[in-house]
């Protein structure tokens, strides 16, 4: 860093902070944003900006809003009484996108992790018992990841919601279209098999 003047090396110094980039990947970055003309990297950091003082967790589902309500949670043509409970707001986008889920969210933001010290209180299970008290609810979908991490905050959430008498279902886990079986591990045919249906 010390070949670089002082706000190149600033600019390479935060962009190795984001995850998934090093030390290379975060000169090409900077490097970038100095060949770009000035408007455009005026934009990109008018946008950064923007979205971190305008961005908000929608005071229903958690998920990433700029209105509160969010959309989906504001929207008359979504049933109300599944939710489907998701690790991250990325999640909630890859379900839309199916095209075959029409309930409301409820986004996390974690899952359970003792590992790293992240226990059922520092994501939001609480605020989605809440819900669940407050709302007419007949099912919750869990679709968190399938690690060990989102199995065992599927099972926690499971049992807290099991007494409460609401249907809880855990998406299926499987091979993926396009897979050979040869290929899959033990956990991924074992979850195929569980999640068989009869055609």
């Amino acid at each position: 860093m010390e070949y670089f003047p002082i706000p190149v090396a600033k600019l390479i110094e935060e962009f190795s902070k984001l995850p998934g980039i090093g030390k290379k990947t975060a000169q090409r970055l900077a490097f970038h944003v100095l060949d770009m003309n000035n408007e455009d990297a005026t934009n990109l950091a008018k946008s950064i900006v923007y979205a971190k003082k305008n961005i908000k967790y929608c005071s229903i589902c958690s998920n990433l809003t700029d209105k509160d309500p969010c959309i989906i949670c504001s929207s008359q043509r979504r049933k109300r009484d599944v939710i489907c409970v998701i690790e991250d707001p990325r999640d909630m986008v890859a379900m839309e996108r199916t095209k075959e889920f029409n309930g409301l969210y409820h986004v996390l933001h974690g899952s359970i992790s003792p590992m790293e010290g992240v226990g059922p209180e520092d994501i939001k299970i609480k605020e989605l018992l809440h819900r669940i008290q407050k709302e007419p609810v007949e099912e919750v979908i869990l679709a968190t990841n399938s690690t060990i991490e989102g199995e065992a905050t599927a099972m926690y959430i499971s049992k807290l919601l099991k007494p409460m008498g609401i249907k809880v279902t855990r998406i299926a886990y499987g091979l993926p279209v396009g897979g050979d079986l040869e290929y899959a591990d033990e956990v991924t045919l074992s979850k195929a098999l569980e999640g068989r249906r009869e055609i």
